[in-house]
């Protein structure tokens, strides 16, 4: 294992304005800022900024000394030997200081007050690089020059080590000391940290996310939220995530838009996912119709159990939930329902006609969701099916929707852990 020998330890901040000289005692400039280059686990400082309107660098390797007081070259200035700005380097404040970072570990938005700078020799080379970031309230006063108020507190310090640069080097960097990654935070993780964003940062940040996850980001926020959030984006990239989302959501926050903006887009959508959006709309608000999702799964009697679980294979990924299997003929008239427990555990050549239960709990579109409720509740059903007056299956409502609207202070409901307190309560 290679040994580094750390030579010293400064605080950013406390360096910006400090003189530098050459070997003959000539003043060069002023440290302004220093450019980082990321080729380690820690970024390495690759050369100081000295005049506000050049992007010469002093190169790191020329530095003899370097204290609070003053920066000394082991050489005399030339601008021959300084070094350009790489398109792949950045200039550390601009990168980092005062910018908002995501701490993974916190799952939180935190503000860097300072950077903490390491100078340290390995295998006989002294180079300076970035170790962590200060993010409390001594670093921020350290600034002010007022530290001595908190002399006593401990510094509030994020380890760099685990730090990737996201693209275009933004200012949104990923902090997890156990090497996690965004991708790797609950939805609801990822929501609370877009609420705590301003609009440029968010925008950003959400490029960040694929589809499915900002799918599942948005699915952890208020609508109004969503709203807000679909409304700023690019057109192109919200109708997409409009398409992925479970139709009633999507039809939810085009109703909260005004007609032009929707229809826009709407047009932009998958004609069938587009049409399917459309219907929902039509319901007035809290009522079945526009709680419904058209996401479900349904089947012929005539099918057997095996026929059935191999279809299942291909159609789960589209449904909103596999809870139940609704059984119906070839004009959509709903004839039973099954649990998918039920499904599993039959033997593989039995038919649903065998297996569906036929005394059906179902609301009609224009029910409100207390009544959705009320049914919910009685049988303890995870989903209740929509039907209109010929009994064809429009949609359902999950017990989360109806929820979501009588506890709103709750948050989002978990199917998950509705699902382990009830039970499906039809009978034959």
């Amino acid at each position: 294992m290679v040994e580094v020998q750390v030579l010293g330890e400064f605080c950013f901040s406390r360096l910006l304005g400090k003189p530098i000289y050459d070997k003959s005692n000539r003043k060069i400039g002023k440290i302004k800022d220093m450019a980082v280059r990321w080729e380690n686990s820690y970024p390495q400082i690759i050369g100081i900024k000295y005049e506000s309107r050049e992007h010469q660098l002093i190169a790191i390797d020329q530095i003899e000394s370097c204290t609070y007081r003053e920066i000394r070259l082991k050489e005399n200035f030339a601008i021959e030997k300084t070094i350009i700005l790489h398109e792949t380097d950045i200039y550390i404040s601009k990168w980092l200081l005062d910018k908002q970072i995501i701490d993974l570990k916190g799952s939180k938005l935190v503000r860097v007050n300072d950077i903490i700078l390491s100078w340290v020799m390995q295998e006989n080379i002294e180079y300076m690089t970035l170790v962590a970031v200060d993010i409390g309230i001594k670093g921020l006063l350290r600034r002010l020059g007022l530290e001595f108020l908190v002399a006593g507190c401990k510094n509030n310090l994020l380890d760099l080590q685990y730090v990737n640069p996201l693209e275009n080097w933004n200012s949104y960097l990923q902090l997890n000391r156990e090497k996690q990654q965004i991708s790797q935070l609950h939805p609801a993780d990822i929501a609370d940290l877009l609420e705590e964003m301003d609009y440029k940062t968010r925008a950003g940040f959400l490029e960040t996310l694929n589809d499915q996850q900002a799918v599942d980001t948005l699915g952890e926020m208020d609508l109004d939220a969503q709203v807000e959030i679909i409304e700023q984006m690019d057109q192109q990239r919200a109708s997409d995530l409009l398409e992925e989302m479970p139709p009633d959501e999507a039809a939810d926050i085009l109703v909260e838009m005004t007609a032009e903006k929707s229809e826009e887009l709407l047009n932009l959508m998958e004609v069938d996912d587009a049409e399917g959006v459309r219907e929902l709309m039509q319901y007035e608000e809290g009522t079945a119709g526009a709680l419904m999702t058209t996401e479900f799964i349904a089947f012929s009697a005539e099918l057997t159990v095996e026929e059935v679980i191999n279809r299942l294979r291909a159609l789960a990924p589209e449904a909103e939930t596999i809870y139940y299997l609704y059984v119906v003929d070839n004009v959509g008239t709903l004839q039973g329902i099954l649990s998918l427990r039920e499904l599993i555990i039959a033997a593989p050549d039995k038919i649903l006609r065998d297996l569906m239960h036929t005394k059906l709990q179902t609301v009609q579109p224009d029910d409100d969701h207390e009544s959705i409720a009320q049914v919910i509740n009685k049988y303890g059903l995870l989903a209740v099916p929509v039907i209109d007056e010929q009994g064809i299956i429009l949609g359902i409502v999950t017990v989360d929707d109806v929820l979501d609207l009588l506890l709103p202070e709750q948050g989002k409901i978990d199917m998950h852990s509705w699902f382990t307190l009830r039970k499906w309560g039809g009978r034959k």
